[in-house]
C-alpha cells in the first residue's frame, strides 16, 4: 500500500513537470525534458559502503552488488551518465559530500531535517521502519516491554537515525554504539550483545547473509523515507529526480525493491 501511495505521488510530480514544460515559451516539451535528464555521458562518482546488505555489499568474488548498485546503473542509463563507485566510511560522509568529494551517495539514506542543512536530497524512493533484531534462538525479547524489563542493552551504529531512535526509546545509558553498519550485527552473532536496532531493510539483508541465525523481534518505528543525497546545489539533482520518477512510473523501481528489499 505504501508503494502505491508513493507511485501516485511521484506520478503527480511527473505530470506537473510535463505541464510546466508545455507552457514554456522556449522549445518543445521534449527538448525541455532532455535538458533536464541528459548529463551528456559524464562520469558520476557514487559513494558506497560495501558492508550494508542488501543495499551494497561484496559477493564471493569481491564484486560489489546490491540494490544501490542496480539503482545507480539504472539512474545513469536514464540520465546518460557513467557510474564510478568509490568506497567511503559512513563517519564523516555528510561532510565529505558537502566538500564535493563525490557526486551522489548510495546506501539509502534517511531523509532528515538536520542532514538537509548540509546536503541536498533526491526525491524519496522507499519508505521503511526500524526494528529490533535478536539471535534466532532468543525467546526472551519479543516486544519493547520485554527488552526494557530484561535490562539488556541495545546496540546500533553511531551517527545514524538508528542511534537517535535507540536513545529516545531506551535511554542513552542503555545504548551501545559501534562505528560501522555491520559491527553491531557481528557483536550480536558473537553473543557480545543481545539486541540490535536497525533499519528493517538492512535486517533483511543481514538475515539473508546469516540464514537461520537472526530474527526480527519487533518493530520500533515506521514511515521513514530513503533518498539519495548530493552536494548542496548539485546540478545533477534534476536528472536524478527525473530518473527516479521515471523508474516509479514504468515499474522498474518496484522490480528493484522486490529483488533486494522484500523478504521472499
Amino acid at each position: 500500500m505504501r508503494r502505491k501511495v508513493w507511485v501516485a505521488i511521484i506520478l503527480l510530480v511527473v505530470l506537473s513537470v510535463a505541464v510546466g514544460a508545455c507552457k514554456s515559451a522556449t522549445g518543445t516539451a521534449k527538448q525541455a525534458q532532455q535538458a533536464v535528464t541528459d548529463l551528456g555521458g559524464r562520469e558520476i562518482i557514487w559513494a558506497v559502503d560495501n558492508a550494508y546488505p542488501p543495499f551494497s555489499f561484496l559477493d564471493e568474488n569481491g564484486n560489489g552488488i546490491g540494490f544501490d548498485y542496480d539503482l545507480a546503473q539504472e539512474v545513469c542509463k536514464r540520465a546518460n551518465c557513467k557510474p564510478k563507485f568509490k568506497e567511503f566510511a559512513w563517519e564523516g560522509i555528510f561532510e565529505a559530500c558537502a566538500a564535493g568529494e563525490f557526486d551522489i551517495n548510495m546506501g539509502g539514506c534517511t531523509l532528515d531535517v538536520e542532514r538537509a542543512k548540509t546536503v541536498d536530497f533526491s526525491d524519496p524512493f522507499y519508505t521503511y521502519g526500524q526494528v529490533i533484531i535478536v539471535r534466532a534462538d532468543d525467546t526472551s525479547i519479543t516486544d519493547e516491554a520485554s527488552l526494557i524489563s530484561s535490562g539488556k542493552k541495545v546496540a546500533t551504529q553511531a551517527g545514524t537515525t538508528n542511534e537517535k531512535t535507540a536513545i529516545a526509546r531506551f535511554g542513552e545509558e542503555n545504548v551501545i554504539l559501534y562505528d560501522t553498519f555491520e559491527m553491531p550485527v557481528t557483536a550480536l552473532l558473537a553473543g557480545d550483545v543481545d539486541a540490535v536496532l536497525i533499519d528493517e531493510v538492512a535486517a533483511v539483508g543481514f538475515a539473508r547473509e546469516n540464514p537461520g541465525k537472526l530474527k526480527t523481534a519487533f518493530r520500533v518505528s515506521s514511515g521513514e523515507m530513503l533518498a539519495l543525497f548530493m552536494p548542496p546545489g548539485s546540478p545533477l539533482q534534476p536528472a536524478v529526480d527525473q530518473a527516479l520518477n521515471q523508474m516509479w512510473a514504468d515499474g522498474t523501481m518496484e522490480k528493484l525493491i522486490d529483488k533486494w528489499l522484500v523478504v521472499k
